[in-house]
């Protein structure tokens, strides 16, 4: 098997979903320049959150990692669909990881990681990015986790 994204996807069983279409006014992707802008992912699954509520209340800080991995994979996905094949992506610049959590949680850091790992193994070395995690009142459809990112095109 040769050594690509969606080989390496595939040795982690992950089939990357046709991209969610936009749910208001605002586009899935941008791209400007060498820069593609992905909007916000959530942890949408067959049409469906994998995981609903506050972290840190309604769910614990490995679920809402799983959340964050899920996010993780439809933001490559919405890449595939920008750029029509992921090897067109040269790296990955930064996340920015929004967690829907109550004001005493604090481990939004760790929630992240479900996100970062996942793209460090898709994209290898590409897969290094700057990131920032948030910790939020709330999200869109009471989602718990929210991850936008920024590729530069190679």
């Amino acid at each position: 098997m040769s050594d690509t994204v969606e080989a390496r996807l595939s040795a982690m069983d992950i089939t990357l979903p046709a991209a969610a279409a936009p749910a208001a006014n605002y586009l899935p992707y941008q791209v400007s320049g060498k820069l593609l802008f992905t909007a916000g992912q959530l942890p949408l699954e067959s049409g469906k959150l994998v995981a609903t509520g506050l972290v840190g209340r309604d769910l614990d800080t490995q679920t809402a990692q799983k959340a964050a991995r899920r996010c993780a994979i439809n933001v490559l996905a919405q890449a595939k669909a920008a750029l029509g094949d992921l090897e067109r992506i040269g790296k990955l610049v930064k996340i920015s990881v929004f967690v829907a959590s109550v004001p005493e949680f604090t481990e939004q850091h760790l929630v992240a990681n479900g996100a970062s790992d996942l793209f460090a193994a898709a994209l290898g070395e590409a897969g290094k990015h700057a990131r920032s995690a948030v910790g939020t009142a709330s999200l869109p459809l009471n989602a718990p986790v929210e991850i936008e990112a920024v590729f530069e095109i190679a």
